[in-house]
Order: C-alpha cells, then structure tokens, then sequence
C-alpha cells in the first residue's frame, strides 16, 4: 500500500471535500458574503482618496468637503473591520467542524478495511496521511476565504474603475493580468507532479521511521543501528532532493513573477506620464492608480502562492485519498443480518483459499464439521494452513471458493461485527492498547462492571500480578502493551476473551509464553471458559491439547488425520504420533 505509483486524485478529494463542507452551508456562505462585502469595503476607500487628493492639490482651501470624505472612509473602514472579524468568527466554526468530520470519516473508513490492508501498510505513514488530509482542508479553505474571493472582488472593481479612467490605461492591465494567471495555472499544474512525488517520498519516509522505532528492540539487539542510520539516510536523501527540485520550482516562479510585477508597475508608470502630460490625469489619479498597483501587486502575488499552496495541498491530500476511494475488499452484503448462534455448529464446506493473487493454494478442499460445544485442536507444521482455517471462520480473509456456516448461516451473508461478536480470540502474540489494564481488559465487554473485571482477570490469573503494579488496573501498559511481558499480555487477553464470554472460543497458541506454573492456572480457568462452548484450539505445545474431543492434523491444507489423543499418539507413524513422541521424549 506504502509503495505505490504516483497518481493523482484531486478531483476525488475536492468531491469528498464539498461534500462535507455542504453540511455547514450556511457557515460556508456566510463566510464568503462576509468576505466579499469586506472586500468591497476596501476597495472603494481609494477612489474617496482620489477625491481627497484632487481637493487637496485644487484651489480651494474649504474643509467641509475633506471632512464628508473622511467620515466616508471611516464608515468604510467600519464596516471592513466588522465584515472580516464576522468572516473570520464564523471560519473557525466551519474549518473546524469539517476537519473534525473529515478526520471522523477517514478514521470510520480506515478502519473498515481489510485485516490484509493493514498487513500491507506502515502504521506512521497511515497515521501521517490521516493528518495530511484533514490539515489540507484547511489550507484550501484559508485560500478560498482570504486568498482567492478577495482577488476576485478587487480585480473586479479596479478594472472597472481603471476602465472608466483610460480604456487603454484599463486594457493594458487586463492582458497582463491573463498572461499572469495562465503562466501561473500552466506552472502550478506542471508542478504538480511533482508535489505527488514529495508526497510520496515524505510518506514512505515517515513509514520506514515508524517501522525502525516500533522495531527498536531488534535494531540494538541485532547491531543494526548502523545499517538503520544509512538506510534512514539515503532515504532522507531522496526527500532532500525532490524536497529541493520542489521548492526550487517556486524560486524560479517567484523570479519570473518578480520580473512581469516589475514591467506593469514601470508601464503603468510611462503610461501615467503620457496621460497626465495630456491633462487626462489628476493627482488624485495618480493615488488611485499607485494604491490599485500595491492592491494588484499584493494580490497577485498572494494569488501565485495561492495556487501553488492549492496544488501542495491537494498533493498532501493524495494519499488519504486514495485510502478513501479504495473499496473494502470484505464487506458486508447488500442486506446481511445478523448472526444467531444457538448451538455453536461450525461447517467448512469444500473450502479453499488462496493469499491475494498467488495461485497457491493455502487451503484445498477443507470439509470439516464441528459439532456444538465440541472442543477440537488442529495441529500441523508452519505453513501448514492450521492458522488459516481460524483467519478465514473470523473472515479475515474471504474464502476462494466453498463455504462456511456457524448453525447453518453462511458466515459471508452475516455482518462482520455480529460474526466476531459471537467468537473470542486469543492470538499468540496479544497487542494491547496503550490505555489502563482495566480498559484493555474491558475491552471485551464495554458495558461490564469493574467487579466483573477483577473476576475476569482473577480468572485469567493476573489479577494478582496487576494489584502488585503501582496503578494497579489503572496502569498504562505502553504502545503494544510493550510494559507487560509477554505471559503478562497473554493473560490479559485471556481476561478479555473470559469477560466477553462468546459461544465460540479461539485460541491460537494461548499459552505458549507461561511458565508452567500460570499455564496449569490457566489451563483451569480455560476449562471452566470452555464449557458449553464451541472451541477451536492451535497449539504446538501438545501437552495443552490432551483433554481435547477431537485432534485434527493439517497439512497441505487439507485434513490429514483426527482422532483423539489417545488413538492418534499410540500410532507412531501419524504427524500426531510422531510430534508427542517428539515432545514427550525430548529431541535427543
């Protein structure tokens, strides 16, 4: 996902863009009217100066005329300040509530993906775009609001004053202004590509620094800081470069605007002589004009940057983009209901699979059935697909072909939080969350009390080792749950899996990390959790699996034997006989 062509999907952001911004339209518009009677107020001040100066460099020495144009330009001050603090109040309210929905929508929708897409994807640089996107709304709307509808007003009414003073005086101004634009227009979206680009690098730059950090334990312990520091380096370098091709475009265009600014204020300048020289010009014209250059000038160079900020922006905005415009590739169908499980019968109906487009196939042909409350274990070597068969029943993945159905329901025709709310899980390697023992535990039933908690974890077996802790269930356990040892986490989330107390119970190698002493604690309190329940168990440690109804070995994705502990471990030629042998009698 992180390495990616570079593309472009400006129209698809300024879609979604409007459309959360047309829920506050009235904030929207309210804003814009606001700005352009601002605008207007400002721009009309000049020609009550132009009347000023004109009386001033006249004859008449009379006051009463200079005082009436005074008092308008004081009401035309007032209600310039008072349109741009209303335009900038009501902003505040506007950007501020459509970053948040956008910023909800994008977590919403992220999070619906695919358990594969994030297996795909560096977590920093998710993390990055997700900021990226909310913060480029803002930009576009502070270009809109302060850059661009105050060009507009202004360059419309000095043309049509400039018009009224001198049609060439006006003409000339016009054709400078289009070349202007357009050379800005062509360039903004020349380097547009290259503002994906950056983008791009900056990305994969801030996914390669969360994965170094994240994996900072292997990096000291395997001497890899050395290679990590080169690597970062080289990466830096590339963002160095195109950082500096990118911001070296906008020297160049900052030149070539420099110079055409130059040329218009020099001809305004001749051509101002040669009018006044024919009594066409007053002083007061002259004002005018000079305070219409420095308001042309402002703007215009403000519109360059304008444009060149749009182009970065929407750049910025590329990769969430992309995120949001990617369909989830499991979903619910149109109309799914929910899961009733009853009894618990789990069926795996001539069920293959295959990883992404690999045309291996991971699991060929599975027919299983699991009768409810049965509580089986499914062995076999890595690679074997014994993990598989968990990821698919909890729809991590969709199958290729075939079927699976909990008491008849077909698992793909249910929606996906009624599926996993029926199924605990207990990975090998729990990650919890960076927030209190007692919320991580809580987890698994949101609603539950703090006594039922404690029983929980009780239960587990670490109700003991959490009270020895400073905070107590209180206490943070660090990104990952990095603070607990791994039995510690392991524990916890047995916690968890015990307080949702779902009908269906998995367990992928659940306590491979005790010691010996918590897993027959353990062990007894999965007894008690098993009861009743339908349960799935992988294991390599086979001692966890002796009291099992059924043992199922796979390989190749297919079943290759079951049977229970004791008929399969008595024939030494089956994968289940010759592993306990193994395991019973030592490797030697």
């Amino acid at each position: 996902m992180d390495k990616k062509k570079t593309t472009n999907h400006a129209k698809d952001t300024l879609a979604i863009y409007w459309s959360a911004a047309f829920k506050y339209k009235f904030a929207f518009f309210s804003v814009l009217v606001s700005v352009v009677f601002a605008s207007l107020a400002g721009v009309f001040v000049p020609i009550f100066l132009k009347k000023f100066f004109d009386i001033l460099s006249g004859s008449s020495i009379a006051t009463g005329p200079l005082i009436e144009i005074a008092a308008i330009i004081a009401v035309l001050k007032g209600i310039e300040w008072f349109f741009w603090r209303s335009s900038s109040f009501m902003a505040v309210f506007f950007s501020t509530n459509v970053m948040a929905d956008l910023s909800n929508k994008a977590f919403a929708y992220l999070h619906k993906h695919s358990f594969a897409f994030f297996n795909n994807s560096f977590v920093g640089s998710l993390v990055k775009r997700m900021r990226n996107f909310y913060h480029s709304f803002d930009e576009l709307a502070d270009n809109l609001f302060w850059d661009f509808i105050p060009l507009v007003v202004n360059i419309a009414v000095i043309f049509t004053v400039l018009f009224k003073m001198d049609i060439l005086l006006g003409t000339g101004v016009a054709a400078w202004l289009v070349l202007y634009v357009l050379l800005s227009l062509v360039f903004a979206g020349y380097k547009f590509k290259y503002d994906l680009k950056r983008t791009e690098v900056e990305t994969a730059t801030t996914g390669f620094l969360a994965d170094t950090i994240t994996n900072n334990a292997n990096v000291k312990l395997w001497n890899g800081t050395s290679r990590e520091i080169k690597d970062f380096a080289g990466k830096n370098g590339e963002l160095c470069r195109v950082r500096m091709r990118s911001y070296n475009m906008n020297n160049i265009y900052d030149a070539v605007q420099g110079f055409l600014m130059a040329a218009l204020e020099v001809g305004i300048l001749f051509v101002a002589i040669s009018l006044w020289s024919k009594g066409s010009l007053t002083v007061g014209d002259f004002v005018l004009i000079q305070s219409y250059l420095v308001n042309i000038f402002m703007r215009i160079w403000g519109f360059g940057r304008v444009i060149r900020r749009t182009y970065e922006a929407l750049s910025d905005a590329d990769d969430m983009t992309e995120v949001l415009v990617s369909p989830h590739s499991i979903k619910n169908v149109p109309g799914a209901k929910e899961l009733k499980v009853s009894s618990g019968k789990i069926s795996f109906k001539n069920v293959y699979f295959c990883y992404g487009d690999s045309d291996r196939e991971v699991i060929s042909g599975l027919n299983l059935n699991i009768a409810p409350g049965e509580k089986i274990a499914l062995i076999g070597k890595s690679g074997s697909g014994k993990t598989t068969v968990t990821k698919l029943l909890l729809r991590m993945h969709d199958v290729s072909a075939g079927n699976i159905e909990i008491d008849g329901q077909d698992i793909s025709k249910v929606t996906q939080e009624s599926l996993w709310n029926n199924i605990s899980l207990v990975p090998q390697d729990p990650i919890l969350f960076h927030r209190p023992l007692i919320e991580n535990i809580r987890y698994g039933r949101p609603s539950a009390s703090d006594k039922e908690v404690v029983e929980a974890a009780e239960a587990a077996n670490c109700h003991k080792f959490i009270s020895n802790l400073s905070n107590g269930y209180n206490t943070f356990v660090g990104e990952r749950g990095i603070k607990l040892s791994g039995g510690e986490r392991q524990r916890v989330a047995i916690a968890r899996a015990i307080l949702r107390n779902a009908p269906i119970l998995v367990l992928d190698e659940a306590t491979s990390s005790l010691d010996s002493e918590s897993e027959l604690l353990i062990q007894q309190a999965l007894e008690r959790l098993m009861r009743g329940k339908t349960v799935i168990v992988i294991a390599h440690r086979l001692s966890t699996i002796k009291r099992m109804d059924r043992i199922i070995a796979i390989d190749g994705g297919k079943i290759a034997e079951e049977g229970s502990h004791s008929g399969l471990s008595s024939n030494k030629e089956s994968i289940y006989g010759r592993l306990w042998k193994l395991q019973a009698e030592g490797f030697s």
